[in-house]
């Protein structure tokens, strides 16, 4: 590996673990993240901490995991990074030995707000973002969806630290977005798919910096943060024929004959559009980089139930929420042969620390055996799991918390991964296993 390669994010959102051609899916048309996975190393156990948009992404940028990050609730900000400021009221994210699903270590240091692109910036690299943000200050009564909260400004020092930053805040439109940032001094309307059109002006920014730091060294961060497939999933997808909700193969654990099982293929059939038509925006964003120079991660802040166990969306504690897609392709990794699965506890926590580890020419491995899963304040969005929960999920076995309307926590959820990978036999309450549920809550 180059001792400073280039550094790719491509971040989705709702795009669940299981919903890729690489990962067996017939529904998924993903022919570009296939070849991309053919290349990469593909982390088959790879998780998001927070399955919900504000808090995974805060995860995601800081390496830390909420609410020691300062992100606990839907609608909580980023911090502003202080340089110089204390931790976060001197906490540190909490261990669970002998699962030791710790927080990552090394790489960034812990004051609130801090992120990679604060990092990478010590580190002598360009950094840039593009798509969405979701992380400034917003009004709980203002809409979620529509023109305004695409339009809302998110001022420079709540930027995260990139030097280039180009996106929006929330407004799920999935066509004609509008950016506002560094280069757009006031929001701009693009007229076009909002994944072609952040991959577009993300590769224009990796081409731009190829060309004038060349001779200097200086090689570039850059995240593109896209929203698809993301709800509405009846937005149209562009150059995509929708499949027929009747012929998509339904995951196992959706209750069939039903409103569940109607509703689940009604939104799939949106969503698989989209996914399609993403993977043809990441492939043309693919095809402009240099990827013998290039580190590049693929993955999603979350996934969406779609009717599995009989529930939608996310912030549930179940495998279609928390895991996530993870693909990391170092570069010239073409010329090393085919790509490779690994099944390490990787979350979305770990990618900070890996870029770092990327920046500084070491080699980052994955030292726990399992990884945190948790919402740490419940949410009251419609349909969205309503409860705050923790837990940690190997390989093998997930055990989750429920915080109860007293405050107290109690035994929700255990399940043998290896045996029930769908999760349909729920070992909580099992006389055989109480033992086994005593040990793992002592733990937590």
């Amino acid at each position: 590996m180059p001792p400073r390669p280039n550094i790719l994010w491509m971040v989705t959102t709702q795009w669940r673990g299981q919903a890729c051609g690489f990962a067996g899916d017939r529904n998924a048309q993903t022919p570009w993240l296939d070849g991309l996975a053919g290349e990469a190393v593909n982390y088959t156990q790879a998780v998001t901490p927070h399955p919900l948009g504000p808090q995974a992404r805060a995860a995601l940028l800081t390496g830390r995991l909420c609410p020691e990050n300062g992100v606990c609730d839907y609608y909580d900000p980023l911090p502003v990074y202080q340089p110089g400021a204390g931790q976060l009221g001197g906490l540190r994210p909490r261990e669970h030995s002998p699962a030791k699903a710790r927080a990552p270590e090394g790489g960034l240091p812990s004051p609130a707000g801090r992120t990679v692109a604060h990092a990478l910036n010590d580190r002598g690299y360009a950094t840039g973002f593009f798509g969405k943000w979701h992380l400034a200050e917003r009004d709980r009564d203002a809409p979620l969806v529509g023109e305004t909260p695409a339009r809302q400004w998110v001022p420079p020092e709540r930027r995260g630290g990139f030097a280039c930053w180009e996106g929006f805040e929330g407004g799920f439109l999935l066509n004609d977005p509008w950016l506002h940032g560094t280069r757009l001094e006031t929001p701009r309307h693009f007229k076009g798919y909002q994944s072609d059109i952040l991959c577009q002006r993300a590769a224009q920014w990796c081409r731009e910096q190829s060309a004038r730091n060349v001779e200097a060294g200086v090689p570039y961060f850059c995240l593109v943060s896209l929203e698809a497939p993301h709800p509405p999933y009846r937005a149209p997808a562009p150059h995509v024929q929708e499949p027929s909700p009747g012929a998509l193969v339904l995951r196992a654990n959706v209750p069939l004959g039903g409103d569940v099982e109607r509703q689940a293929r009604a939104e799939l059939a949106g969503y698989y559009a989209h996914i399609e038509a993403t993977d043809r925006a990441l492939g043309r964003l693919l095809a402009e980089i240099d990827l013998e120079g290039t580190a590049v991660v693929f993955t999603s802040v979350h996934g969406d139930m779609h009717g599995s166990h009989g529930v939608f969306r996310k912030a549930w504690p179940y495998e279609e929420s928390v895991r996530v897609p993870l693909l990391v392709r170092p570069p010239g990794a073409g010329n090393r042969g085919p790509g490779t699965t690994r099944a390490d506890p990787v979350s979305l926590v770990d990618l900070p620390h890996l870029a770092v580890a990327w920046a500084e020419g070491r080699e980052w491995r994955c030292k726990r055996d399992s990884a945190a899963i948790s919402m740490p304040a419940p949410t009251l969005i419609a349909r969205q799991c309503p409860y705050a929960w923790r837990g940690f999920r190997s390989a093998q076995h997930k055990f989750v918390l429920r915080r109860e309307a007293d405050g107290s926590e109690q035994p929700w959820l255990y399940f043998d991964l290896q045996n029930d990978p769908l999760e349909q036999h729920n070992l909580v309450h099992q006389p055989g296993h109480a033992s086994e549920v005593a040990g793992w809550r002592a733990l937590l």
